[in-house]
Protein backbone atom coordinates (compact mmCIF):
# COMPACT_ATOMS: atom_id res chain seq x y z
CA UNK A 1 0.00 0.00 0.00
CA UNK A 2 1.31 3.60 -0.82
CA UNK A 3 -0.16 6.87 -0.16
CA UNK A 4 -2.02 7.12 -3.93
CA UNK A 5 -4.23 3.90 -2.20
CA UNK A 6 -5.33 5.70 0.58
CA UNK A 7 -8.51 7.33 -1.29
CA UNK A 8 -9.52 4.13 -2.28
CA UNK A 9 -8.98 1.94 0.60
CA UNK A 10 -11.63 4.47 2.26
CA UNK A 11 -14.42 3.86 -0.16
CA UNK A 12 -13.89 0.28 0.65
CA UNK A 13 -13.09 1.01 4.27
CA UNK A 14 -16.34 3.11 4.91
CA UNK A 15 -18.80 1.09 2.33
CA UNK A 16 -17.36 -2.55 4.91
CA UNK A 17 -16.80 -0.77 8.24
CA UNK A 18 -19.59 2.42 8.39
CA UNK A 19 -19.70 2.12 12.53
CA UNK A 20 -16.10 1.94 12.42
CA UNK A 21 -14.09 2.95 9.97
CA UNK A 22 -10.37 3.78 9.97
CA UNK A 23 -9.87 7.39 9.65
CA UNK A 24 -7.11 8.68 6.74
CA UNK A 25 -5.01 9.98 9.46
CA UNK A 26 -5.19 6.32 10.93
CA UNK A 27 -3.87 4.88 7.80
CA UNK A 28 -1.49 7.65 6.56
CA UNK A 29 0.26 6.88 10.33
CA UNK A 30 0.15 3.40 9.64
CA UNK A 31 1.66 3.51 6.77
CA UNK A 32 4.42 6.50 8.27
CA UNK A 33 5.65 3.47 9.97
CA UNK A 34 5.65 0.87 6.85
CA UNK A 35 9.17 2.33 5.38
CA UNK A 36 12.47 2.06 5.91
CA UNK A 37 15.40 0.33 8.05
CA UNK A 38 13.01 0.69 11.21
CA UNK A 39 9.21 0.09 9.23
CA UNK A 40 7.30 -1.88 12.03
CA UNK A 41 4.41 -2.32 9.27
CA UNK A 42 2.98 -4.21 6.37
CA UNK A 43 0.20 -2.98 4.18
CA UNK A 44 -1.11 -4.66 0.88
CA UNK A 45 -3.97 -3.77 -1.32
CA UNK A 46 -5.30 -6.03 -4.30
CA UNK A 47 -7.06 -4.58 -7.08
CA UNK A 48 -8.82 -6.24 -10.07
CA UNK A 49 -8.37 -6.28 -13.83
CA UNK A 50 -9.48 -2.95 -13.98
CA UNK A 51 -7.24 -1.23 -11.26
CA UNK A 52 -9.78 -0.48 -8.11
CA UNK A 53 -8.85 -1.67 -5.04
CA UNK A 54 -10.71 -4.85 -4.34
CA UNK A 55 -9.11 -5.66 -0.30
CA UNK A 56 -6.43 -4.52 2.03
CA UNK A 57 -4.69 -5.89 5.11
CA UNK A 58 -2.08 -4.64 7.51
CA UNK A 59 0.41 -6.03 9.81
CA UNK A 60 2.57 -4.21 12.56
CA UNK A 61 5.32 -6.29 14.32
CA UNK A 62 6.75 -5.34 17.32
CA UNK A 63 9.17 -7.27 19.65
CA UNK A 64 8.45 -10.62 18.26
CA UNK A 65 4.32 -10.24 17.93
CA UNK A 66 2.68 -9.74 14.88
CA UNK A 67 -0.89 -8.17 15.26
CA UNK A 68 -2.77 -8.12 11.87
CA UNK A 69 -3.95 -4.95 12.31
CA UNK A 70 -6.77 -4.83 9.58
CA UNK A 71 -8.03 -6.88 6.57
CA UNK A 72 -11.18 -6.21 4.22
CA UNK A 73 -12.24 -7.89 1.24
CA UNK A 74 -14.88 -6.18 -0.78
CA UNK A 75 -18.41 -7.90 -0.73
CA UNK A 76 -17.96 -8.58 -4.34
CA UNK A 77 -14.67 -10.46 -3.84
CA UNK A 78 -15.96 -12.81 -1.01
CA UNK A 79 -15.54 -16.13 -1.34
CA UNK A 80 -12.88 -15.72 -4.30
CA UNK A 81 -9.69 -16.87 -1.71
CA UNK A 82 -8.76 -13.15 -1.86
CA UNK A 83 -8.76 -13.09 2.12
CA UNK A 84 -6.75 -16.20 1.98
CA UNK A 85 -3.99 -14.61 -0.40
CA UNK A 86 -4.13 -11.48 1.94
CA UNK A 87 -3.68 -13.39 5.46
CA UNK A 88 -0.94 -15.20 3.88
CA UNK A 89 0.72 -11.94 2.72
CA UNK A 90 0.78 -11.11 6.11
CA UNK A 91 1.67 -14.07 7.67
CA UNK A 92 4.92 -14.08 4.96
CA UNK A 93 5.68 -10.68 5.92
CA UNK A 94 5.23 -11.69 10.50
CA UNK A 95 7.83 -13.96 9.53
CA UNK A 96 9.91 -11.44 7.68
CA UNK A 97 9.51 -9.72 11.03
CA UNK A 98 10.91 -12.70 12.70
CA UNK A 99 7.37 -12.98 14.89
CA UNK A 100 6.97 -15.35 17.39
CA UNK A 101 3.08 -15.46 17.14
CA UNK A 102 0.61 -13.29 15.41
CA UNK A 103 -2.70 -11.93 17.50
CA UNK A 104 -5.77 -10.31 15.54
CA UNK A 105 -8.93 -9.44 16.75
CA UNK A 106 -12.43 -10.06 15.03
CA UNK A 107 -15.73 -8.73 15.68
CA UNK A 108 -17.58 -11.63 17.73
CA UNK A 109 -20.38 -11.88 14.87
CA UNK A 110 -18.10 -11.99 12.11
CA UNK A 111 -18.24 -15.84 11.57
CA UNK A 112 -17.26 -16.04 7.78
CA UNK A 113 -13.26 -14.41 9.01
CA UNK A 114 -13.16 -15.94 12.39
CA UNK A 115 -13.56 -19.33 9.54
CA UNK A 116 -10.68 -18.17 7.35
CA UNK A 117 -8.15 -17.27 10.88
CA UNK A 118 -9.22 -20.95 11.96
CA UNK A 119 -7.96 -22.17 8.36
CA UNK A 120 -4.86 -20.94 9.33
CA UNK A 121 -4.26 -22.08 12.81
CA UNK A 122 -5.47 -18.95 14.74
CA UNK A 123 -7.59 -20.28 17.98
CA UNK A 124 -9.58 -17.91 20.40
CA UNK A 125 -7.73 -16.86 22.96
CA UNK A 126 -9.98 -14.61 24.99
CA UNK A 127 -12.49 -11.43 24.45
CA UNK A 128 -12.51 -7.95 24.75
CA UNK A 129 -15.35 -6.58 25.69
CA UNK A 130 -16.88 -3.89 23.97
CA UNK A 131 -14.14 -3.33 21.31
CA UNK A 132 -15.91 -1.95 18.44
CA UNK A 133 -17.32 1.44 19.23
CA UNK A 134 -19.53 2.91 18.85
CA UNK A 135 -21.92 -0.02 18.60
CA UNK A 136 -20.16 -1.96 21.73
CA UNK A 137 -19.57 -5.30 19.85
CA UNK A 138 -16.70 -7.59 21.33
CA UNK A 139 -13.84 -8.96 19.98
CA UNK A 140 -12.65 -12.23 19.90
CA UNK A 141 -9.09 -12.43 20.36
CA UNK A 142 -7.35 -15.20 18.00
CA UNK A 143 -3.76 -16.10 18.36
CA UNK A 144 -1.26 -18.22 16.20
CA UNK A 145 1.07 -19.73 17.62
CA UNK A 146 3.77 -20.49 14.73
CA UNK A 147 3.58 -18.18 12.30
CA UNK A 148 6.78 -19.29 10.08
CA UNK A 149 4.76 -23.28 10.50
CA UNK A 150 1.72 -21.65 8.49
CA UNK A 151 3.76 -19.98 6.06
CA UNK A 152 5.46 -23.08 4.80
CA UNK A 153 2.61 -25.70 5.33
CA UNK A 154 0.32 -22.96 2.88
CA UNK A 155 3.46 -22.93 0.75
CA UNK A 156 3.08 -26.97 0.52
CA UNK A 157 -0.67 -26.29 -0.02
CA UNK A 158 -1.95 -27.50 3.04
CA UNK A 159 -3.50 -24.54 3.83
CA UNK A 160 -6.77 -22.81 1.38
Amino acid sequence: MRWWDIGPVLELERALFPDDAWSKGLFWSELAHARGAGATRRYVVAENDEGRVVGYAGLAAIDGTGDVQTIAVSQDHWSTGLGSRLLRELLTAATDFECREVLLEVRVDNTRAQRLYERFGFEGVGVRRGYYQPGNIDALVMRLSDPLSAVQGMTHGSQG
